[in-house]
């Protein structure tokens, strides 16, 4: 048995090849943008691949190299249903209505006359989001009708770049006057006003829809229970100062006390229905105070969950440990394989 991975130095890769070198698995470094990539993984069981939504080659490519695989009968991570929806908020919409998942109401419209109606007769403000990004990028509070008619002309017209240079500038701001990072952000942020980032050169303008969320006021912060192999672990994610968004303001709480374990049973109970490999659910919740999920992905970054002081089990149990969720992560493929077994027969061949 051998576990092919696609390297990406900062990925999930480097801790599921440091697993596989303390556990004696037998594993190979693979490049998947290689033409040859589907021979390269031959002779290999699982193939591992932490794709991201702001690589531009990954986007493009990944899901149809890991599903291609995954027909041909290898064990891939992520596999189809934990990352057919990555990165898409409205496949996510879709997928959480079909399970009856308690989704914060969600909206989406592929006709520009239709959406203009029922921006008029609709109450306010809504959350207008773009169907990609992450750290609440392209995520805009919408106050009346005439600023969410600008953004459904915009999407049936010229549609939006990828990214949001103003918005990224003024994010790079805020992170200064928070002292969360050095000055040498803002002339960086100056020159991405007028040079645009790779990604947003190679992709399209995002256009032809208009999708839009519920808001969910007197929420000081969301919370992001993440699932894998039945165990769930969390943050709670404080707003931004004056502003509604939580994601990617880097204001975190650790505290177990912190996570409304009412949230963390949705979590375990959604992804039984889902079977994602990897599940982080993204909760506010509603006048009543009662959780209501964003969205659902399947990738989170690395290092700063390392600070959660454990995690619960199926049964909502709570255990105090150091927690390594990409360990879980080849765990939970083994598994699958090997009938509840994670390590059997799976040592390094000479």
């Amino acid at each position: 048995m051998r576990i092919a991975i696609h390297h990406r130095v900062g990925s999930f890769s480097d801790r599921w090849i440091d697993y596989c070198e303390k556990k004696d698995i037998s594993y190979k470094i693979v490049n998947a943008f290689d033409s040859d990539i589907i021979e390269k993984v031959k002779g290999c069981d699982v193939f591992m691949w932490h794709h991201h939504h702001a690589q531009y080659n990954d986007v493009l490519t990944a899901k149809r190299i890991l599903f291609a695989l995954e027909h041909a009968g290898v064990k891939v991570f992520p596999d189809f249903k934990t990352g057919w929806h990555f990165d898409d908020k409205v496949a996510q919409k879709y997928l959480l209505e079909a399970i009856d998942a308690p989704l914060v109401p969600s909206y989406v419209f592929y006709d520009k006359s239709d959406a203009l109606e029922w921006a008029r007769q609709t109450d306010y403000p809504k959350v207008f989001k773009l169907k990609g990004g992450a750290g609440s990028a392209n995520v805009k509070l919408i106050k009346n009708f005439k600023e969410s008619k600008v953004l459904i002309n915009k999407a049936f017209g010229k549609g939006f770049a990828q990214y949001d240079r103003l918005g990224a500038f003024k994010e790079r701001l805020r992170k200064v006057k928070e002292n969360k990072a050095g000055l040498m952000e803002i002339p960086k942020g100056l020159g991405r006003l007028f040079i645009t980032t790779e990604f947003d050169k190679q992709q399209p303008p995002e256009k032809g829809y208009v999708y839009f969320q519920d808001f969910m006021p007197n929420n000081d912060s969301d919370i992001r229970v993440i699932v894998i192999n039945s165990k769930a672990f969390g943050i709670r994610r404080y707003v931004r100062d004056n502003d509604f968004r939580a994601s990617g303001s880097g204001s975190l709480s650790y505290e177990p006390e912190d996570i409304d374990i009412n949230c963390v049973a949705l979590a375990l109970s959604m992804n039984e229905k889902l079977n994602m490999q990897s599940a982080a659910f993204d909760f506010v919740f509603d006048a009543t105070d009662k959780p209501k999920i964003v969205e659902v992905c399947y990738g989170f970054s690395v290092l700063p969950y390392d600070l959660c002081p454990g995690y619960w089990d199926k049964n909502l149990v709570w255990h105090e440990s150091k927690i390594n969720p990409q360990e879980w992560m080849v765990e939970s493929v083994l598994t699958t394989l090997n009938n509840g077994n994670p390590l059997k027969d799976y040592h390094n061949e000479s």
